[in-house]
């Protein structure tokens, strides 16, 4: 009897050791089977994260593409319209005539809408504004008579609190080619050059002298060298304004479908630099002139 109870004790005790032995291997094993997967996850969220941040090649390319495009319209513009802007950095006169906005403190080039007036008593009436802000920029007005001493048009800063009369255009009426004076505005102006339309060219072209800049004779053979000079396409305004190193220093482009000898709309760049009442001044002068040739072909 206490053999076989012995026997029975062993028995249990290996059915119990064996037991445990069992649960331990299952439970080693399913940690060992859930191992992998845990490391898979972490391997695929680690992988994901990482294609996520790179720029895919094609985007790359995409906008390389579209720059080298608007490269390469920009410079056929440039090439159509006389050249790219440059710098002006010898002005042939001191000071400029507006000292807050003749030149841009920035150093940029600038562009302005100018509109010719539709209803005006003289027919010379523009008002210019910056692109960028449609503020107002300048006042042109005519004279309401075409009179010796009285064809005048007086160009007004009226930009960022400025009401100064800056420029004034005296036509000149007996002048071998149409003549504008050009003077500083307000009381006892001094001239400071006049801008003419050339005698001899195969195309039209308009050069702006400097007052006391050596030669003599406005309308003679022994005049000073052009400060500026300017060609283009006048039938369809579009001209540009060279210096006398040839550097362009503004275009002026007629801007609008709608155009008409009496209201004419034009889009000017000017460079930095560059006195931008001048550049104003001859746009007007020239727009007066080919509005007065094309109503004496109409005349005619």
């Amino acid at each position: 009897m206490v053999l076989n109870s012995s026997r029975s004790g062993v028995s249990l005790v290996c059915c119990s050791a064996a037991a445990i032995l069992l649960s331990s291997i299952s439970t080693t094993n399913a940690f060992s089977l859930a191992l992998p997967s845990t490391t898979t996850t972490t391997t695929t969220t680690t992988s994901s994260i990482r294609i996520s941040t790179r720029t895919p090649s094609s985007s790359r390319t995409s906008t390389s593409t579209s720059t080298s495009l608007n490269n390469f319209f920009t410079d056929i513009g440039d090439m159509i319209t006389g050249g790219p802007l440059g710098e002006e950095t010898n002005l042939p006169y001191s000071p400029p005539f507006c000292d807050a906005n003749s030149i841009c403190a920035e150093g940029l080039p600038r562009t302005y809408a100018v509109k010719e007036r539709a209803l005006s008593f003289t027919g010379e009436d523009f008002d210019v504004y910056c692109t960028g802000t449609n503020e107002p920029f300048v006042s042109v007005r005519g004279a309401m008579l075409h009179l010796p001493g009285k064809d005048k048009m007086r160009l007004k800063s009226v930009h960022q609190g400025c009401d100064e009369e800056v420029v004034v255009l005296d036509r000149v009426l007996m002048a071998v080619t149409p003549t504008y004076d050009i003077f500083r505005g307000g009381m006892m102006a001094e001239k400071v050059g006049w801008i003419e339309k050339k005698v001899v060219s195969m195309t039209d072209t308009f050069d702006v002298y400097m007052e006391g800049k050596g030669g003599f004779g406005v309308t003679g053979l022994f005049k000073p060298p052009p400060a500026y000079q300017i060609t283009g396409d006048f039938i369809d305004r579009n001209f540009v304004m060279k210096n006398a190193v040839g550097q362009v220093v503004a275009k002026v482009a007629m801007d609008g479908l709608i155009q008409f000898d009496q209201f004419n709309h034009y889009q000017v760049q000017v460079a930095p630099g560059m006195d931008a009442m001048m550049v104003l001044a001859c746009t007007c002068a020239i727009d007066e002139e080919f509005d007065e040739e094309h109503a004496a072909k109409k005349r005619g």
